[in-house]
């Protein structure tokens, strides 16, 4: 399978790409970034020879040349994405919504689902969060525009010969203990101490919103490979529980 990845710094998509890397039945990776991957990113020694990164600057359009090389792949993870601490409403919706619309709709105009088998389209996977909102009338900022995106996306995706979205939505996830330089970049100061502090007490007082790294990489892989593909919707408890299936 040719996976299509963004997001690929952060502390879910960094995760999920180093278990694509090891994932033989994914043959290659193509990363959409702003930039080349930093060094700080340990990775498996693989890393060169299955992945291919684009440097693009703008996600909310993508030039012919770059829509036909993205076109040439079977799934799409999107795992960008940011806490909305610190956004307005105008510019979150930008990175959260915009900038996946943008992606799925230069997809289509590319041809990603045509002359596709009816049993394999081409999967987009949005990382979304649990408790958003689909009715999109939260009082909480962040909830109203994923669950917009969600609407959206999921629409697009009916409307489309060849192509399904999946939704996933995990709850509270911190960087990898195993890789010290994930703490030091991934997030600010402030909350990478927060997260130092609150994981324990999530762990301990509500497992149910908590969604290890290891479980949620295992998951999107395997949705976007066609596993459970029937399944639109993956709320955090069921991913924890099917994360726990034998491959």
């Amino acid at each position: 399978m040719r996976l299509l990845l963004t997001g690929a710094t952060g502390v879910a998509g960094l995760s999920i790409y180093r278990a694509a890397l090891q994932d033989p039945s994914i043959t290659s990776i193509t990363l959409i970034m702003r930039r080349e991957m930093p060094e700080w990113a340990v990775l498996p020694p693989n890393a060169s020879e299955k992945t291919t990164t684009i440097v693009h600057s703008n996600f909310t359009s993508y030039p012919a040349d770059v829509s036909t090389r993205l076109a040439e792949h079977d799934a799409c993870i999107w795992a960008l994405g940011k806490s909305s601490l610190g956004f307005s409403e105008a510019d979150y919706t930008v990175l959260t919504y915009d900038y996946p619309m943008a992606l799925i709709r230069t997809l289509k105009e590319a041809g990603v689902g045509e002359n596709r088998p009816k049993n394999k389209p081409f999967r987009f996977v949005y990382i979304s969060g649990e408790h958003a909102d689909t009715t999109e009338k939260s009082s909480q900022m962040w909830a109203r525009v994923k669950g917009r995106a969600e609407n959206d996306l999921t629409a697009f995706a009916t409307e489309s010969a060849g192509i399904k979205t999946h939704i996933l939505r995990p709850a509270y996830f911190r960087p990898d203990r195993e890789y010290a330089a994930d703490w030091a970049n991934q997030r600010p100061a402030w909350q990478s101490y927060l997260d130092r502090i609150m994981s324990p007490l999530f762990n301990f007082l509500l497992p149910a919103y908590v969604s290890p790294l290891n479980e949620l990489s295992k998951v999107a892989l395997e949705v976007a490979k066609g596993r459970w593909s029937e399944v639109g919707l993956f709320r955090n408890k069921m991913m924890r529980e099917l994360s726990r299936e034998e491959l």
